[in-house]
């Protein structure tokens, strides 16, 4: 999506990457921008983005959301990806007012737990089977987060005051992995970590049974034979008047 954006466009001078993690999404910005900086509020997920490679214009900072450590109209592009739902979100929108620049932009985005799986003429059998998967972990899903993440942007969206602005649910990206990579991404979720530590067995059970059903209805028997997963992205943009 960022990369649609900005293609077109002449390269910009500075982008903030809030709540950047590992940063696998900071890099992708630096083609882009004569400088890049990648914050977030957890020091070891910093020292993880410092031990990966980088290009010499990427840096990282240690700051929450709502306390970005850049002067007043000093940003480009203030981004978030997979990662403002965990925010003070009034508070975020606020401070990233702060630091852009007038006409800089404010892009948002994340996507649904509800990733989907094809594989010849089975796809419909299989997304029933992940819907399986999907439901059981709902419980353990964080309340802050609600039962659907998208409205937490949708939301943010609406409270954004920027009158240039645009909301995109419709970006869906296609990866082929062995299906035990796909059952691999599901355990990475909050829910399943959270089911995962109040009853490990549980969740391996969970886990081994869904696996299971896939692999039947694909009537095959590796875990290591390749789907497409169907993860589904949604992101808005604002400009700062």
């Amino acid at each position: 999506m960022l990369h649609s954006s900005f293609q077109k466009s002449n390269r910009f001078n500075f982008a903030v990457d809030v709540g950047c993690g590992s940063g696998q999404g900071t890099v992708l910005l630096a083609p882009y921008f004569t400088k890049v900086v990648g914050t977030d509020i957890s020091q070891a997920q910093l020292e993880m983005a410092q031990t990966n490679s980088k290009p010499p214009n990427v840096s990282y900072r240690q700051s929450p959301a709502e306390e970005l450590p850049f002067a007043n109209s000093e940003v480009d592009l203030v981004t978030a990806m997979t990662a403002a739902h965990w925010f003070d979100r009034q508070k975020f929108l606020v401070e990233a007012d702060r630091v852009l620049k007038p006409g800089g932009c404010l892009a948002l985005l994340s996507y649904t737990m509800n990733m989907g799986l094809e594989y010849e003429d089975k796809s419909e059998a299989l997304n029933d089977i992940c819907k399986e998967f999907y439901a059981a972990l709902l419980p353990f899903r964080d309340p802050y987060l609600g039962t659907d993440s998208g409205k937490i942007y949708s939301d943010m969206f609406e409270s954004c005051s920027y009158p240039d602005k645009e909301w995109n649910e419709s970006f869906h990206v296609k990866k082929t992995l062995p299906l035990d990579s796909y059952i691999g991404m599901v355990q990475t979720f909050s829910s399943f970590q959270k089911l995962l530590k109040k009853d490990p067995e549980e969740a391996r059970r969970l886990s081994d049974d869904i696996r299971t059903k896939l692999l039947s209805a694909m009537k095959v028997s590796s875990p290591e034979t390749e789907v497409t997963v169907v993860i589904k992205y949604f992101y808005w943009l604002a400009r700062k008047p």
